[in-house]
């Protein structure tokens, strides 16, 4: 996995400089027998049935991923030839995610560390003195910047934030000096953890599913307007590929973008998908589903196939729920998000 940019030309603005680089980009990879994938428009493959190699982009970087080496060179040198590229060689840092590898252990790993020290201090500077009745001090506070720089850990390599910010993200109109305490018991909290990082590696061979799919809900968690909060895992391998936690937000197709994106890759699935729940009367809907039309086509297509988990092996709880310190623990090694 490598990783390069395009040299900025600096002629043309920003604006028209990336429409005209996209344009070029993607007529060139698909004269040179990519093809660009249904499932996500910036993501290219090329495979030639012995070698394939998959090529995403983002703005002027692109990462080249592949088996092999040599066919690596050969795009690189074939996209040599059309663009000003910089080589930054292999990946080991991608939108502020750092990228390591074990390789006995055919294993990658994700972390934000940097990012997170970097908010720590952004945020601890701009931190003014506060009373709880001084509450018109709220409009100097950097609440919704705080909650924004939150949401892209929650989103890329942190989904043990995530109900914590889909929470936090609720009052941004108008926080106060509460929501603004438990901010910083977050940022309290990352900064004890900031080494933890996801670790994707195979399962074993015993293992057929290549999706583990883990789905809950608080059921009216919401003390202001009863309403409930649901969230899925999606784990591939050994960790989360996926996650969400929203507010009354039902998630029916929470596998069908993932398998059809692995399809395009070329990987293709085993058997069906198994959601994991450990609410009995969802299940006795999911295999008597009368009245609910795709999932009773999921199920008896096998395309879905439901499995109760008790509620200590339920990887979606914490995306629903806040915890005690050594559930938390527990939960983040069901993920593999350790340090």
């Amino acid at each position: 996995m490598e990783n390069w940019t395009k040299r900025s030309t600096g002629f043309l603005s920003p604006l028209i400089d990336t429409r005209l680089w996209y344009k070029k980009l993607a007529a060139t990879l698909v004269d040179m027998g990519f093809k660009i994938l249904k499932s996500d428009s910036s993501v290219y493959i090329l495979d030639n049935g012995s070698v394939r190699v998959i090529l995403p982009v983002f703005v002027d970087n692109c990462i080249l991923v592949s088996k092999s080496k040599a066919a690596i060179q050969e795009v690189k040198q074939k996209l040599l030839s059309h663009f000003k590229l910089r080589d930054l060689g292999p990946t080991s840092l991608l939108l502020g995610v750092a990228i390591s590898r074990d390789r006995a252990k055919h294993s990658i790993s994700l972390s934000q560390k940097h990012y997170v020290e970097d908010i720590l201090e952004r945020f601890h500077i701009a931190l003014p003195q506060m009373t709880d009745e001084d509450k018109q001090a709220m409009a100097s506070v950097p609440y919704i910047n705080a909650v924004g720089a939150l949401m892209y850990l929650a989103i890329a390599t942190r989904p043990d934030i995530s109900f914590a910010v889909s929470v936090l993200s609720r009052f941004n109109s108008n926080p106060g000096p509460d929501h603004w305490k438990a901010v910083k018991h977050l940022f309290r909290y990352l900064k004890g953890t900031m080494d933890h990082k996801l670790t994707y590696a195979p399962l074993s061979s015993a293992s057929k599913e290549r999706f583990e799919v883990y789905s809950d809900a608080d059921h009216g968690g919401n003390p202001d307007s009863g309403k409930s909060t649901s969230a899925y895992v999606v784990k591939m391998g050994t960790d989360a590929v996926s996650w969400s936690s929203k507010l009354q937000s039902i998630v029916a197709l929470f596998t069908t973008e993932a398998e059809q994106l692995l399809t395009e890759l070329g990987y293709e699935a085993s058997g069906p998908t198994t959601p994991h729940m450990n609410n009995q009367s969802v299940i006795q809907i999911a295999r008597n589903p009368e009245h609910h039309y795709w999932l009773r086509d999921a199920v008896e297509n096998r395309t879905l196939s439901i499995d109760y988990v008790p509620t200590d092996s339920m990887a979606a709880d914490i995306l629903t729920k806040s915890m005690s310190k050594v559930n938390m623990e527990e939960a983040c090694k069901q993920l593999s998000l350790e340090s």
